[in-house]
C-alpha cells in the first residue's frame, strides 16, 4: 500500500522519476533513430513504443521498484491503459491549452503520477504482499 509518510516511498517516487527521464530519451531517441533511417513516422512511433516499453519495464524492475515481485503480463496491460488514459487526458488539456507542445507536457506530467499509482499498485507488487 502507498504510504505517503515513508521515506522508502519518496524514494521509490525519485527513482521512479529518475528512470523516467532516462526512458523518455531512450524512447524518443529510438524514434529519432529510426526517423533518421528512413523509416515513416508512424512506423517509427509504433517500433520505438515497443522497444522503449521493454526497455521501461527493465529500468523499472530493476532500478524503481527493484526487490518487488512483478508481472510482465500486468506491466504490458498498464502500457495500455497509460497509453488510453494520455489519449483521454491529453483530449480534454488540448481544450483548455492552445498549444500541443504545452497539452502534450501537461498530460504527461499527470499521466506520470498516475503511471506511478498503476506500476505500484498493480505491477511491482512488495513482496510481504
Amino acid at each position: 500500500m502507498l504510504d505517503w509518510r515513508s521515506p522508502a516511498e519518496w524514494k521509490r517516487i525519485f527513482r521512479y522519476y529518475q528512470a523516467g527521464i532516462i526512458n523518455t530519451l531512450f524512447g524518443y531517441g529510438a524514434f529519432s533513430l529510426f526517423l533518421a533511417l528512413g523509416m515513416n513516422m508512424y512506423a517509427a512511433q509504433i517500433v520505438s513504443t515497443v522497444v522503449g516499453a521493454m526497455f521501461n519495464y527493465v529500468t523499472y524492475s530493476r532500478y524503481a521498484f527493484a526487490g518487488h515481485a512483478t508481472s510482465k503480463w500486468r506491466f504490458f496491460l498498464s502500457y495500455v491503459v497509460n497509453y488510453l488514459l494520455s489519449l483521454g487526458i491529453l483530449f480534454l488539456v488540448a481544450k483548455a491549452i492552445a498549444s500541443p507542445y504545452a497539452a502534450g507536457l501537461v498530460t504527461t506530467v499527470i499521466v506520470s503520477a498516475f503511471n506511478y499509482l498503476i506500476l505500484r499498485n498493480l505491477v511491482f507488487r512488495s513482496e510481504q504482499a
